[in-house]
């Protein structure tokens, strides 16, 4: 079933290792290379860090919405969210970040594994979504680097 917990856990590992066989291959000038210039100046290595920053913040949110909570508060500010989790990463290696990503994927992806097809239904407030199911939220986590990821192909020609 393409949407059944294992799917969607296996579809998040596999998501994942793309995401680091891509930062894999840069080189370190192509780490530098701005991807976002608008408020906030992103490089290669800032996208990353912000990968490692909302896969901490989607296994939070994750588990309060499996645990009966409501997800996000009305009043949290991605953009903010984004900023300060990026700024606390400023000087992580990139070796670093990348093993944090992985690390954090595994974890969404193993809590994801052992849910029920109930559970995906649970519903929550997203910060981006709104009042949206944990499926829902679940297929952001990895739709969310392929879209990042995508700009920064376009960024590199």
């Amino acid at each position: 079933m393409p949407d059944s917990p294992l799917h969607l856990s296996a579809r998040l590992l596999e998501e994942g290792q793309k995401t680091l066989n891509f930062f894999n291959e840069l080189s370190e000038e192509d780490w530098r290379l701005v991807i976002y210039d608008q408020g906030s100046s992103w490089t290669v290595q800032q996208v990353l860090a912000h990968f490692v920053g909302a896969e901490a913040g989607f296994l939070s949110l994750i588990k309060d919405v499996l645990n009966g909570g409501s997800g996000a508060a009305e009043d949290f500010d991605i953009d903010s969210f984004n900023r300060e989790s990026v700024a606390r990463m400023q000087n992580i290696p990139i070796a670093e970040l990348s093993a944090r990503f992985w690390s954090l994927r595994q974890k969404n992806a193993e809590i994801v594994s052992k849910m029920t097809s109930d559970d995906l239904e649970r519903r929550g407030r997203h910060p981006f979504l709104g009042d949206a199911s944990l499926r829902e939220m679940i297929k952001l986590i990895y739709r969310h680097n392929q879209l990042h990821l995508r700009d920064v192909r376009r960024a590199m020609g």
